[in-house]
């Protein structure tokens, strides 16, 4: 059974209350249990973490080395500036989704770069909730014809 971490960085705490014209109404709560439902429906076995503070985030990353075979991740803030996030991301070599509700490239020009996007397999961006769900979908599909 593959295992994914599904991590979700600051502020991403208030869905469903901060900016719902930006975010969305859904709360984390909810998101997290569509993607539980996808997650049984594709058989798979779904760790969920959500902090505000970095180092909690580069902590959960290490200890998904060797334990989890995929990481699905929506640094919030930390996607446009945190080298920290990105190296942790690196140097467990998990296959990694970067994942947003909003799309970042339409958005204020800071939030056109990620410094995460290098080291993920890609990014969905955009879709809202559902695009957790379609992350996750993608994560199950490559690392299943990774090891076929």
């Amino acid at each position: 059974m593959l295992r994914i971490a599904v991590l979700n960085g600051p502020n991403l705490n208030m869905l469903g209350i901060r900016e719902p014209g930006v975010y969305g109404s859904e709360s984390l709560s909810a998101i997290e249990a569509q993607v539980k439902s996808k997650g049984d429906e594709l058989g798979v076995q779904l760790s969920f973490f959500q902090t505000n503070h970095e180092g909690d985030m580069i902590d959960r990353i290490h200890s998904a080395y060797g334990s989890e075979d995929g990481i699905m991740i929506n640094p919030g803030a930390w996607t446009h500036y945190s080298y920290a996030i990105r190296d942790a991301l690196s140097a467990v070599s998990i296959p990694v989704v970067e994942v947003h509700l909003s799309n970042i490239h339409k958005r204020e020009a800071f939030r056109h770069v990620s410094v995460v996007a290098p080291v993920a397999l890609g990014q969905i961006a955009g879709f809202g909730a559902a695009g957790y769900v379609m992350a996750l979908d993608a994560l199950v599909r490559t690392l299943q014809s990774e090891s076929s």
